[in-house]
């Protein structure tokens, strides 16, 4: 399939996990893309496998000077903006809501909600002509133990991508993923050294892997999705069937 022919993405979160995965997919698809990140050597190294149809420049998703650069960069450096995948987050906390420090959760609502909303203004600013995709989670459609503010960044994110599509129509459409665990680095504390056991939760017996993800975004950003706005895909080995008690 070539759905990304003479299409350009930014991928936000790029250098690694699902966002590679997902840079890697529209590359396949014949698209180009602008991967960011805040470290260059991972960037420089991601775009050297995705090959001359992709870029990067480093930075941080809530930056708004990087988000200048980087939108202006794809204009400059392939003619237009048609897609946006909305990749990067963070997860700098561990244990209950009620210990996460207050500056600790504002981090992560800037980055994990506000960055999302400011990708996605600019990138409309800037002529954006096809879709976006928001990378939620799992975390965010329930309670999420230990990872509490991530959950709550992810619900949000979440309603946003709602909220932007409703705004948005019939000019862009907005949708997003919420994976499960998926074997990436941000997600390593969920399944480290028992991942087996984790992996025994899910009806299909194993964590994802980031082309698990890449293919729904991609799906979801190309044509073949073209009356599909504001819905949010869960991507979860079926872990959602699952009741428990």
């Amino acid at each position: 399939m070539q759905r990304f022919a003479d299409k350009v993405a930014i991928v936000t979160g790029g250098s690694r996990g699902i966002g590679l995965a997902v840079a890697r997919r529209i590359v396949a698809e014949g698209g180009s893309v602008v991967i960011t990140g805040r470290k260059p050597d991972s960037l420089e190294e991601a775009v050297a496998g995705l090959g001359a149809r992709a870029s990067f420049v480093a930075g941080k998703a809530d930056d708004a000077d990087h988000r200048g650069e980087a939108i202006a960069h794809a204009v400059d450096r392939f003619g237009r903006l048609d897609h946006l995948v909305n990749n990067a987050g963070i997860n700098p906390a561990w244990g209950p809501a009620l210990e996460v420090e207050a500056s600790v959760v504002r981090k992560i609502i800037d980055v994990n909600v506000v960055a999302a909303l400011e990708w996605t203004r600019d990138a409309v600013a800037a002529g954006l002509r096809g879709s976006v995709v928001n990378t939620a989670s799992l975390a965010g459609t329930g309670a999420s133990p230990n990872i509490a503010f991530y959950g709550v960044s992810k619900a949000a994110l979440i309603n946003l991508t709602a909220q932007l599509a409703h705004e948005l129509a019939p000019r862009l459409r907005v949708n997003a993923v919420a994976p499960a665990v998926v074997r990436t680095r941000l997600a390593e504390a969920l399944f480290a050294d028992r991942e087996e056991e984790v992996a025994a939760a899910y009806p299909l017996q194993r964590l994802g892997e980031p082309d698990d993800v890449a293919g729904p975004v991609a799906f979801l950003l190309s044509d073949d999705a073209a009356w599909i706005t504001g819905q949010t895909l869960r991507i979860d080995g079926g872990a959602s069937i699952v009741s428990v008690g």
